[in-house]
C-alpha cells in the first residue's frame, strides 16, 4: 500500500532521512525546505520551497498532498508547533509536540524539570533574567562556568569560560543575550551522544555517536553546528563503560517519565548530549530531534525499515524488534565553506570527486545547471562505512579530500589518535 511521507528541513540530516524513507518501495516522498536541497529533491516527487517555520503553508501543503506521515528534522518548526498543527488534521509525525519540544527549546524548563523530578545527571546551575544579577554571579564564581542562552542557538550559542571566553568576555556575551541565560558549572570529561526513538512509552536507543563541534583540527576554534562525527561497530564508545551507558539510558527514560508525569507525552526522537565525567554522565542538553551530523551516522547503518519505525512511533506501538542497526563503524566528515562558521564565503562552486564509496549527503548548498554552490552554512557531508573505524575513516577521508573549491573540512575526525586521546583523558580524570 502506497504511503505519502513529508520531510521538513533542508540539511544533511534531512537528506539522510529522505534517503532511508526512499528505501521503502511503497513510499512516496515530498519535502519542504527553504534551500531546495538538491539531494532531497532528487529523492522526492515534489519540493515546496518555504521556510520550515511557515506552519500554515506546510499544513496546507500536507493536506493537499494527502500526507500520511511527516518527519520533522530541525528544532525551529517543532518550537513553532508544526507537529501540533499536523496532528490536528490527522497526520502522524516523527517529532514531538511544541510542549514536549521544550526539553530542547527552553533550557530553563529542562533544568527545572530535571530538578523537580530528581533526574540524575543534572549539573549545578542558576537561571537569570536580569543581566546585573548574572554579572554579579559570574564575578563571584571564578572561571569554571558555562553561559547558555535559554532559547535556541543552532548549536553555536554556548560559551565555556576558559575555552571560549574569559570572565570579561563571558559578561560581555551574557549581556548580549535577550530572554535570559542559564549559567552552569563547567563539566570536565568527554562528550557523547545517545539518541533514541520514543513512542510515548517505549524508548529504543540508537548507536552512541561522538560529534566534533569545534571548527578546526585538534578540537580548536569556535563551536559550529558540527564538523563531523563517528560511531563504532559495537554501537558504544571506548571511553563509555557499561555502567556509564546504563546511567545515560536511565536518565533518558527518566526525563521521558518526568515529562509524562507533568502532563506531556513525548513521541519522536530524543537526543541526549552527555559529558562523561569522573562520576558518570552529566546532561549537557537534550534535543528534541536527530542530531546533525549524528543522524547521518546512525541512519547509514539502520537495517530495519524506517517507515515502519515512523508509523510505530506516531501510533505509540514501537517495539525493540522494530529497531536494528548493522554492526558497522561510521565516520562523517562535513565539508564547509571557507571562513565557516564566523565569516563563511558563499557562492563558490564545489567540485565533487568522480568516484567514491562513501555516502554523500547535501546540506546548505544550491544547484544550478548541474553545479553545486556553497551557501552560508555547512555544505555537504561524506559518511564512510566499514567493518572497522579505520575502514570507515579511510572511506570518508578519500571522498572529502578530493572535493575541490573554496572549502575545507576536518581531516582528523575518526582518526585513531583522536580517540586514543579521549580514552587517555577519561583514564586521567578517573
Amino acid at each position: 500500500m502506497t504511503m505519502q511521507y513529508l520531510v521538513v528541513g533542508g540539511g544533511g540530516r534531512e537528506h539522510a532521512l529522505a534517503q532511508v524513507i526512499s528505501c521503502d518501495p511503497e513510499a512516496v516522498l515530498y519535502a519542504v525546505n527553504s534551500n531546495n536541497n538538491p539531494g532531497i529533491a532528487s529523492l522526492s516527487r515534489e519540493t515546496l520551497v518555504k521556510k520550515e517555520t511557515d506552519t500554515d503553508a506546510i499544513v496546507s501543503y500536507a493536506k493537499e498532498k494527502r500526507i500520511d506521515y511527516a518527519v520533522i528534522g530541525p528544532e525551529a518548526p517543532l518550537m513553532a508547533g508544526l507537529v501540533d498543527a499536523l496532528a490536528e488534521i490527522g497526520i502522524g509525525c516523527l517529532g514531538p509536540t511544541q510542549a514536549a519540544a521544550r526539553i530542547e527549546t527552553d533550557k530553563a524548563f529542562c533544568r527545572r524539570l530535571m530538578k523537580e523530578y530528581r533526574v540524575d545527571g543534572l549539573p549545578l546551575y542558576r537561571i537569570f533574567h536580569d543581566h546585573d544579577d548574572a554579572e554579579t554571579f559570574i564575578r563571584d564564581h571564578g572561571e569554571d562556568l558555562v553561559i547558555k542562552p535559554i532559547g535556541l542557538t543552532g548549536g553555536k550559542g554556548v560559551k565555556v569560560m576558559g575555552e571560549h571566553v574569559d570572565q570579561a568576555g563571558a559578561i560581555e556575551y551574557m549581556r548580549s543575550i535577550e530572554g535570559g541565560v542559564v549559567i552552569e558549572e563547567r563539566l570536565l570529561g568527554e562528550e557523547f551522544t545517545m539518541m533514541a526513538f520514543v513512542d510515548g512509552r517505549s524508548l529504543i536507543p540508537m548507536p552512541l555517536v561522538q560529534d566534533h563541534k569545534r571548527a578546526f583540527e585538534g578540537d580548536t576554534g569556535p563551536n559550529t553546528g558540527g564538523m563531523g562525527s563517528y560511531s563504532l561497530p559495537d554501537h558504544t564508545l571506548p571511553f563509555v563503560t557499561d555502567a556509564d551507558y546504563a546511567a545515560a539510558l536511565r536518565i533518558m527514560h527518566d526525563v521521558v517519565a518526568a515529562l509524562d508525569h507533568s502532563g506531556t507525552t513525548y513521541q519522536g526522537i530524543l537526543y541526549g548530549q552527555f559529558m562523561n565525567t569522573a562520576t558518570g554522565p552529566k546532561v549537557i542538553e537534550f534535543n528534541a530531534r536527530f542530531g546533525d551530523p549524528e543522524a547521518m551516522n546512525v541512519l547509514s547503518v539502520l537495517s530495519s525499515g524506517f517507515t515502519e519505525i515512523i508509523a510505530r512511533v506516531a501510533d505509540g506501538t514501537l517495539r525493540q524488534s522494530d529497531v536494528r542497526f548493522d554492526p558497522m563503524a561510521t565516520v562523517c566528515k562535513y565539508v564547509v565553506p571557507a571562513g565557516y562558521p564566523d565569516t563563511p564565503v558563499a557562492g563558490d562552486a564545489i567540485g565533487l570527486p568522480a568516484a567514491y564509496d562513501a555516502r554523500l549527503y547535501f546540506a546548505n548548498v544550491r544547484q544550478e545547471n548541474g553545479t553545486i554552490y556553497t551557501q552560508s552554512s555547512r555544505s555537504l557531508a561524506f559518511v564512510g562505512i566499514g567493518d572497522t573505524l579505520a575502514d570507515a575513516e579511510r572511506s570518508a577521508e578519500s571522498a572529502a579530500s578530493r572535493v575541490t573549491g573554496n572549502i575545507r573540512y576536518r581531516s582528523d575526525i575518526g582518526k585513531e589518535e583522536i580517540i586514543a586521546r579521549r580514552i587517555a583523558h577519561m583514564k586521567e580524570i578517573r
